[in-house]
């Protein structure tokens, strides 16, 4: 495809407790909403448990892709919270009390603030805050690393901000469109000749092929679609529909996209 120069978004989510199965992880679906919403789409995803060698592991790796990442979980002050800690690591920097959070968290708690509360304050150095909403406990980022809580009611409202703050300029830059079709009755088997035919002709756009066999009430059939520059996008998909009308299939625009 040709080089897009929007930058690619990331998603960590952070979890024993979604690895086990305790909970359903939500953040995916909102995070590609969110985008989506904003002409931006997600790049890559990871599930990452409470272990912290793992974690840090992790946000090296992560930190060295230059993505604009967005981390959930673990930036509490429990025992089982490491991502701060994490964080600072994986970028070998010191841990120290941010005064913005700390002015925030202590206009939470007043008296009741805590030196247990004041570490959820502590971040990487030359992290900046990200405003909470809901309970006005900041989150963090560093080096286009967005770290919010766990939880959606803090967390998605925390990652709007940040696309609508930091990244207003990306919105809906990107000349990028995904169409699709489902194709009843029909077999990837007899599509691969089209499927070749339209990748060769058209190779700064992306085809897409996902078949089902039905079950459970439902009929077989292929999604069959193109990504990539608008104008493309159309130009083959128009050669996609006129040919598998020709060569007799049913087929009706995907709704999803």
């Amino acid at each position: 495809m040709a080089a897009d120069t929007t930058p690619a978004f990331g998603a960590i989510i952070i979890g024993d407790e979604l690895l086990s199965g305790r909970r359903e992880d939500k953040h995916l679906g909102k995070v590609l909403e969110l985008l989506k919403a904003r002409g931006l789409r997600l790049a890559s995803v990871r599930y990452v448990g409470d272990e912290r060698p793992r974690l840090v592991q992790t946000l090296k790796e992560s930190f060295a892709t230059g993505d604009i990442v967005f981390s959930f979980g673990g930036i509490g002050a429990t025992p089982d919270d490491h991502t701060r800690q994490a964080a600072a690591e994986a970028l070998g920097l010191p841990l120290v009390l941010h005064p913005e959070a700390e002015a925030e968290i202590r206009a939470r708690f007043g008296d009741e603030t805590t030196p247990q509360r004041l570490q959820m304050g502590v971040y990487p150095e030359g992290s900046e805050i990200i405003p909470n909403p809901y309970n006005q406990i900041p989150g963090f980022s560093i080096r286009n690393h967005f770290f919010v809580p766990g939880f959606p009611v803090m967390a998605w409202p925390m990652v709007e901000w940040v696309l609508d703050t930091r990244f207003k300029h990306l919105h809906h830059q990107a000349d990028y469109v995904e169409t699709s079709v489902i194709v009843w009755e029909a077999m990837e088997g007899k599509l691969i000749d089209l499927m070749e035919q339209i990748t060769a002709d058209f190779p700064d756009a992306s085809l897409f092929s996902l078949p089902s066999v039905g079950g459970e009430g439902g009929r077989r059939h292929i999604e069959l679609g193109m990504k990539g520059p608008a104008a493309q996008v159309a130009e083959a998909m128009a050669i996609i529909t006129a040919e598998i009308t020709r060569r007799g299939y049913a087929w009706e625009p995907h709704a999803g996209l």
